[in-house]
């Protein structure tokens, strides 16, 4: 059975419909990415499966139970769907202490106190923030005051958690510490969690399956990191997973050229990748898929070099075209290039989308 199935939900603000025809299907036990741009309808999909936003059309069931249907007259109150929601801002109460503030959901349903007491320090305890429950928020960093949030979000809910951007607030260190902890959480105690965020990058790291949201709202595509990085289902996906260049190409004399410089040769034959009946396409490709090749006769001239310290950051023009160039330090025996440098390249992992997919 799925934890969550959304079935052809609507929801819409006066004239602006932010979710049509929307479905979707979440397994038990696994952490979900909603990733998408801003606007796309994420937040809107998790307070509509919390029960904040009342859909008018269509439904959504957790465990299998109906939440809400206009058509079957059902809406089940957000208190009622025992779910545990993390927001981005931590919405900790600066009145109460940590422990009053991770047992506040168990004191709202009158829980006996000696259970409230044992689901706080257990909760706690997965947040690793054992041995603060008199501190109060002011005394916390923001890492902290997440953790507190997260383990409030547990006693609502050990089973169901949403997570709306739960980490952007942080710094790179806390940030990259905290999806580490819910990851190892998750594991610990078989929770099903959503994770909604636009950071690609935090829901590669954290989720067993990514759904890719188009700017309209609907679904791009859902797989695993690998899958959506080796087979982009679209020119938004792969433009919007990770940092890509995008080169205009088309067909001459049965080969593949660069539109803005046709003696710039990307094929000598046509790649069975090529859209059909096209004679135009954009070429994607990845910055660590560009090979320095001084054999190559692609030929590009460096414009910016940038050392990062495990990489080079190249900037090259290629047919007066910028294009990005990433490569490990070390790779391949390479020497740092030198901007103003004449090199070879050679483009290695192509895909061609067509020319009206561009966004």
């Amino acid at each position: 059975m799925e934890k969550i199935e959304l079935d052809k939900i609507c929801v819409r603000f006066k004239d602006h419909t932010v979710l049509k025809d929307f479905s979707l299907k979440i397994p038990s036990g696994q952490i979900i990415g909603i990733v998408g741009p801003s606007g796309c309808g994420k937040t809107t999909i998790a307070r509509s499966i919390c029960g904040f936003i009342n859909p008018e059309s269509g439904s959504i069931k957790i465990d299998g139970k109906l939440m809400c249907s206009r058509q079957s007259h059902v809406n089940i109150p957000p208190e009622e769907r025992k779910i545990g929601v993390v927001f981005q801002d931590y919405a900790v109460w600066p009145h109460l202490s940590v422990y009053d503030n991770i047992a506040y959901p168990l004191k709202k349903r009158k829980a006996p106190k000696d259970q409230i007491n044992d689901q706080v320090q257990f909760a706690m305890e997965q947040v690793n923030l054992k041995g603060y429950d008199k501190y109060m928020p002011s005394q916390l960093s923001g890492g902290q005051q997440q953790r507190v949030a997260i383990a409030r979000a547990l006693t609502s809910s050990g089973d169901l958690l949403i997570m709306d951007e739960p980490i952007t607030n942080l710094d790179a260190k806390l940030r990259e510490q905290l999806l580490v902890e819910i990851r190892l959480m998750q594991q610990r105690l078989g929770t099903t969690i959503i994770y909604i965020t636009h950071d690609q990058e935090a829901a590669m790291q954290l989720c067993d399956r990514i759904a890719i949201l188009n700017p309209d709202g609907s679904i791009a595509q859902i797989g695993t990191d690998e899958e959506i990085i080796k087979n982009p289902a679209s020119r938004f996906v792969f433009r919007f997973i990770g940092v890509s260049n995008f080169l205009p190409v088309i067909l001459k004399d049965g080969k593949v050229v660069l539109e803005n410089d046709q003696s710039i040769v990307i094929e000598p034959i046509v790649p069975d990748s090529w859209p059909a009946g096209q004679d135009q396409a954009d070429l994607g490709i990845r910055p660590m898929d560009i090979v320095i090749d001084s054999s190559s006769s692609i030929r590009a001239s460096v414009t910016q070099s940038v050392f990062l310290g495990n990489m080079y950051n190249y900037f090259i023009s290629l047919g007066g075209l910028d294009i990005r160039v990433q490569r490990i330090t070390g790779q391949d025996n390479e020497t740092e290039c030198k901007e103003g440098q004449n090199i070879g390249v050679k483009l290695l992992q192509k895909r061609y989308f067509k020319r009206e997919e561009k966004a």
